[in-house]
């Protein structure tokens, strides 16, 4: 049985074009056995009418202005409700629930709202890549907020890029993943199960001196979030790193290049994915001196043997069905070198990404990336400056592409 069946929604609607999308989401929830009332701002009247919506969801809708039968409107139906979505969410609306303001019925409503709540952002491209929105996004799902990622395509101002109102499907799904985590014992234990390696990898050469690199983290944890938001497990074996790990992953923590593959061979038997987005160390030091190296101003060689390769390692041990996604960084002729890592490593998918650009690549929240599998050639295959939350839909979309 469908477990949006007997469900209570609240549908939230935001000024913005797609505001008319948000009449067929209610009827599909209606479909999968839900119970829908909706909350509307001043400014989505503007492009759909409340009338619309009553007569579909059957229930008052909740406007701003004089209320002759309910004055705590703004209490009752968030209480009522087992699911907030707000669909679409405009940029201005993300900005409201990130400084918890209260100043319109749907955001009074989020405010109120102790069930959880699903955003579907849909916006113009450069909104939506505004620095402001993605550090809103961010904060949101820090403060507990799940978020369905726009698609990218042909927008209604007539621009290209990402911001589209996600497909339906991936809403009602997202919103299967959340009431799934609900009902059971341990998060998403209903999903396929996807291991995900995150962070740096810290070569130690003596007790306070170590080799490593500048990951974040912030692709891998926006790629553990995009699996999460779609119902999956997800399984971090992760180095250090700044990025904070999402609520409902499970958590392998490690340091050296050594430790993550002892981990990742060890669980590669219980996943249906696997994506190797960590920086892993190529070489370690051949002996770590025991106590502090001292500074005696002349030359210090050290002796480096290389590290095993992780994914190479996964392909040779990897489980039938098993889809198994490489990232590649490159600085220089990315794609040729890319194309050339994908043949060798026998992965599936392969993102390539480069930090040329001075908005991609370490600590930044985009990233010029494109994701390689058996049929790119170096005509067919372009990189795009996105943000690293749409990389990790890519990633996600792919993946679930090569499993059905």
């Amino acid at each position: 049985m469908d477990n949006l069946q007997g469900k209570k929604i609240l549908l939230g609607v935001t000024g913005g074009i797609a505001a008319y999308k948000s009449c067929e989401l209610l009827r599909r929830f209606q479909d999968a056995g839900a119970q829908v009332r909706v909350v509307m701002t001043p400014s989505a009247t503007d492009f759909v009418g409340p009338m619309t919506f009553a007569a579909l969801s059957g229930f008052p809708v909740f406007l701003a202005g004089p209320h002759d039968s309910n004055t705590f409107r703004h209490i009752d139906y968030p209480r009522w409700a087992d699911l907030m979505v707000v669909a679409p969410a405009s940029a201005q609306s993300l900005a409201r629930y990130t400084a918890g303001m209260a100043d319109e019925p749907v955001s009074q409503c989020v405010l109120a709202a102790l069930c959880p709540k699903l955003l579907v952002p849909a916006m113009n491209f450069a909104m939506f890549q505004a620095p402001a929105t993605q550090r809103n996004l961010e904060q949101l799902r820090r403060d507990g907020f799940h978020i369905v990622a726009p698609e990218s395509g042909h927008l209604a101002c007539g621009e290209e890029g990402q911001g589209r109102f996600p497909a339906i499907p991936a809403i009602l799904d997202a919103a299967r993943a959340i009431f799934s985590a609900q009902q059971s014992p341990s998060p998403m234990t209903n999903g396929p199960k996807v291991l995900i390696t995150v962070g740096r990898t810290e070569e130690p050469i003596d007790p306070v001196r170590l080799i490593t690199n500048r990951s974040s983290g912030i692709t891998g944890v926006a790629i553990a979030q995009a699996f999460l938001d779609a119902g999956f497990q997800v399984m971090l074996v992760n180095g250090p790193m700044e990025a904070k790990i999402p609520q409902g992953c499970q958590s392998v923590p490690v340091h050296s290049a050594l430790q993550m593959h002892a981990a990742v061979m060890k669980l590669q038997p219980e996943c249906l994915a696997m994506v190797f987005c960590a920086a892993v160390a190529d070489y370690r030091p051949k002996t770590v001196a025991l106590e502090k190296i001292k500074d005696s101003r002349s030359q210090l060689h050290i002796e480096l043997e290389p590290n095993p390769n992780i994914l190479r390692d996964a392909v040779a041990h990897r489980v039938p069905g098993q889809v198994l996604v490489g990232f590649a960084l490159e600085t220089a002729d990315p794609i040729r070198h890319g194309l050339e890592k994908l043949a060798r490593s026998g992965a599936d998918l392969l993102v390539l990404n480069t930090p040329v650009r001075n908005e991609s690549g370490f600590g930044k929240d985009s990233v010029e990336y494109s994701i390689l599998d058996a049929k790119s050639t170096s005509e067919n295959t372009e990189l795009t400056l996105n943000p690293k939350s749409q990389l990790a839909s890519d990633v996600v979309a792919a993946i679930r592409k090569r499993l059905s």
